[in-house]
């Protein structure tokens, strides 16, 4: 603190890489502007990640009570007979998930106002490398000079001709929280995180789902362990999963989808969530005349401190396609923040990022990948041991899942490791804290861990890398 400057900072989009960079350059003593288009929070509080996980919440209580007759735990009517089914009111749910990510908007454009942030709703475009013209909803415009811009302006679903979104059937992941009704049947098309995380979610919420994925597994992005565990557990619970399967076009006639596949096959369902991934927001926003070089696709091209090409213009967030994650986008703003306004950086290391996938079970992963150890970029030992082993997991009925650790052969320094199962997203933190401290597995299994406990497998997997 105590940081005074006259520097005018301009961000251009509110969400993560746009707020966040805008409370560390306010507390540097800047002066900071804000031109935000659709809400504070951006899609990450407004339609994303929030309102998904809000769902996911619901959708996890609901596999826990489907599982509480195994722990003892009956339900009864009235009459005092079992009560077998349980309904998810999706109504509910959805008014729900709408208010929380409205209140954490608000909340934010509070926080703001109190560090003296200024913000300007209306949509920014840079008229050359120093200045942003914002043009509010009525048409007006307002010129800002700007010794720093932030472009954090975000990504948007991607479609395709062949598969609209009509906002009632057809849906993007930003509209099913318009959803009153549970559908009767569902097909979500794409099988990343997205379409897992919802495939998942929405299997769970009782709901008949198919997902549909061109590749030969779900999430073949991740670690292939955690997948193959996902996917038997999604089949086991009821979920029709069809690999290799490309989608063609998806069509409604009525309150019937039909998704058509390349190799002749169709699936009908009543609703249909395309998860087809992103493309960046970055067209008509004065970008390549400032002198920013956007890669393939549209995206920002920038170095490990935020740098655009064009001095002055620094890039966060979806729309630079480094890692399309709410906790990167705000660090890629923070670090472009200290880097301008001369605190100290440390450049983004991807090494160190944890993330997780809100399916059930969860999986977290933070560093080095089993593919990079397989195909001989990092080499390491790796101990896998299964959840099903651990006292805690067997109180609570838990039988899926695994905590996976990489470490360095020779140092024992734990490079990178995977955990699946039930809030594994909290799970990954003390992997975290080793690979981003360079903590070997001695002192991660010298760490006390409460018995009984889940995290109690991270520790004996680190016990199982001990070198004598």
């Amino acid at each position: 603190m105590g940081h005074t400057s006259d520097e005018h900072v301009v961000i251009v989009g509110g969400g993560p890489g746009g707020y966040e960079s805008a409370l560390v350059a306010a507390q540097l003593g800047a002066h900071v502007t804000v031109v935000d288009t659709d809400g504070l929070g951006g899609s990450a509080v407004l339609t994303d990640c929030v309102p998904s996980k809000t769902l996911i919440a619901t959708a996890e209580l609901m596999t826990d009570v489907s599982a509480a007759a195994e722990l003892g735990v009956n339900f009864e009517d009235h009459e005092g007979d079992a009560a077998t089914t349980i309904r998810v009111d999706l109504a509910r749910v959805n008014a729900r998930v709408k208010k929380l990510a409205a209140d954490q908007s608000d909340d934010i454009a509070r926080r703001l106002a109190k560090e003296g942030v200024e913000v300007v709703q209306g949509r920014g475009r840079l008229d050359g490398p120093g200045r942003v013209i914002a043009t509010r909803v009525d048409g007006t415009e307002q010129s800002l000079d700007a010794d720093a811009i932030l472009v954090a302006t975000g990504a948007a679903p991607r479609t395709l001709p062949t598969a609209q979104p009509d906002g009632e059937r057809i849906l993007t992941w930003e509209q099913v929280y318009d959803l009153t009704e549970v559908p009767t049947s569902l097909i979500v098309v794409g099988s990343g995180v997205t379409g897992a995380e919802f495939a998942s979610a929405y299997l769970a919420l009782g709901i008949d789902v198919t997902l549909v994925s061109s590749r030969d597994r779900v999430l073949p992005g991740e670690d292939a362990d955690a997948a193959a565990v996902l996917e038997e557990v999604l089949k086991r619970r009821g979920m029709n999963v069809l690999s290799k399967s490309r989608m063609e076009s998806v069509t409604r006639d009525g309150d019937v989808v039909t998704v058509a596949l390349t190799d002749g096959r169709t699936v009908q369902g009543s609703h249909c969530i395309l998860a087809l991934g992103s493309i960046p927001n970055t067209a008509d926003l004065g970008l390549e005349e400032a002198g920013v070089v956007l890669k393939d696709g549209g995206f920002v091209n920038v170095d490990r401190v935020s740098r655009t090409s064009a001095r002055g213009v620094y890039s966060a967030g979806d729309c630079t396609g480094v890692l399309m994650l709410a906790s990167v986008a705000a660090m890629q703003g923070r670090i472009a923040m200290w880097h301008f306004l001369g605190d100290t950086v440390h450049p983004l290391d991807l090494k160190k990022v944890s993330s997780n996938v809100f399916t059930a079970p969860e999986i977290a992963t933070v560093g080095w990948s089993q593919q990079s150890v397989d195909s001989g970029e990092m080499v390491a030992e790796v101990v896998m041991l299964p959840l099903s082993g651990n006292p805690r997991a067997k109180m609570q009925g838990v039988r899926d899942g695994f905590v996976k650790l990489f470490c360095r052969p020779g140092t024992g320094i734990v490079v990178g490791g995977v955990v699946v199962g039930p809030r594994a997203s909290e799970l990954i933190h003390p992997v975290s804290i080793a690979v981003a401290e360079s903590l070997t597995a001695d002192q991660l299994a010298q760490a006390f861990t409460v018995y009984p406990s889940m995290s109690g497998s991270v520790a004996e997997a680190a016990r199982r890398l001990h070198h004598v």
